[in-house]
């Protein structure tokens, strides 16, 4: 076991080393994908659901026009915002306000920073999640039980965003505008979100829950053997709030009642969490044979760095009782970043690790 070990970190480390990514590999002739990519329990996963007659599930799908149409039509879209989130804890949103054409060239951009000639992207390449600005892939590589078919961009945009010059020059200005559309949209979510909670519209956001910005634009190339890896594993996410666009490829699951449910192409996605009052659910990204899948991920929460001594946060006061007391503790923001880092994708929720009972959760 112990040679076994060994191998598998020295096959990461020459991994990292290339600085090329899974786009590398693949660009180098690969026909197999290398051991260190193998899911072992998601190949389980699939040979135990192979003849599984599974129910056909249908994404929630909120249309936001309705809020420029009057109380009631308000009234209705918070109605099915809360039954959204307390069922699924996730749903897709049209008729946001950012356009069309400006969620293309978000996609066209991170795509042509992806292939860009890997001598033009290692300049970006760093495992220093405090800079601003950095291209690797998996996050959490060397923590990992097995690594997946992806490479990110990353970026920090709000509240103190990089310089333009830092941010590469292909998707640039793209990047830029996207995320200020964001952060205006993201604030009228979190309205929605509290009013659904029964708390006042501007609850949330006075919490400071649309303050920091973090993006990861996620590159997932084509993979030879994909039912033998994931391009994202299981989790949950680590922000308040999770703002998801996607090319039309698909991969995208969400775990709904212990049923892996395919997410279609749609142009925004979000989860939230609040004390298991709304859920925050497991999902995942399966990898392709077809071409290159993009997705473009924009959490609404404070980073390392940027949470340095930032209040703390918990259960809403508001919305406990006798009847319903708190599950977590009190924690700052820059503590649930940073054991997303410490432990990666390791399988477990990432909020069980601050629940009030969770001293044997580790």
């Amino acid at each position: 076991m112990l040679q076994t070990q060994n191998g598998r970190k020295i096959e990461t480390q020459e991994f990292d080393n290339t600085k090329a990514g899974v786009k590398g590999l693949l660009e180098s002739g690969l026909k197999k994908i290398p051991n260190i990519f193998i899911h072992e329990q998601y190949i389980l996963e699939k040979k135990s659901d192979s003849d599984s007659d599974r129910p056909e599930l249908s994404i929630p799908v909120i249309d936001l026009e309705g809020l420029n149409k009057g109380s009631s039509a308000r009234r209705e879209i918070i109605k099915k915002v809360k039954e959204s989130c307390e069922s699924w804890g996730f749903f897709q949103i049209v008729n946001h306000g950012i356009p069309d054409i400006v969620m293309k060239k978000v996609l066209e951009g991170v795509r042509d920073f992806h292939e860009l000639e890997i001598e033009v992207k290692k300049q970006f390449y760093s495992r220093d999640f405090k800079k601003k600005v950095l291209y690797n892939s998996n996050f959490d590589l060397y923590q990992a039980p097995s690594v997946n078919w992806r490479d990110t961009l990353y970026l920090i945009m709000a509240p103190d965003p990089p310089k333009p010059e830092e941010l590469p020059q292909v998707c640039r200005e793209i990047l830029m505008e996207y995320s200020k559309q964001v952060m205006e949209l993201g604030q009228k979510l979190f309205e929605l979100l509290s009013e659904a909670l029964g708390l006042d519209p501007n609850h949330l956001n006075e919490m400071d829950c649309a303050k920091g910005l973090y993006v990861t634009a996620h590159y997932y190339p084509v993979c030879p053997e994909p039912d033998l890896t994931l391009g994202f594993s299981n989790h949950t996410d680590s922000g308040f709030l999770t703002l998801l666009l996607q090319d039309q490829i698909g991969g995208l699951q969400v775990l709904h009642k212990n049923e892996w449910v395919d997410v279609p192409f749609l142009p925004g996605a979000l989860v939230l969490i609040t004390n298991a009052k709304f859920k925050s659910l497991y999902h995942r990204v399966l990898p392709n044979n077809i071409g290159p899948r993009i997705s473009v991920a924009f959490f609404f929460r404070m980073h390392l760095q940027e949470s340095r001594n930032s209040r703390l946060y918990g259960p809403i006061k508001e919305l406990l009782s006798e009847e319903n007391p708190p599950i977590y503790k009190e924690v700052r923001a820059e503590e649930v970043v940073e054991y997303r880092y410490t432990k990666g994708l390791n399988g477990i929720p990432l909020l069980s690790h601050f629940k009030l009972d969770a001293s044997s959760s580790d």
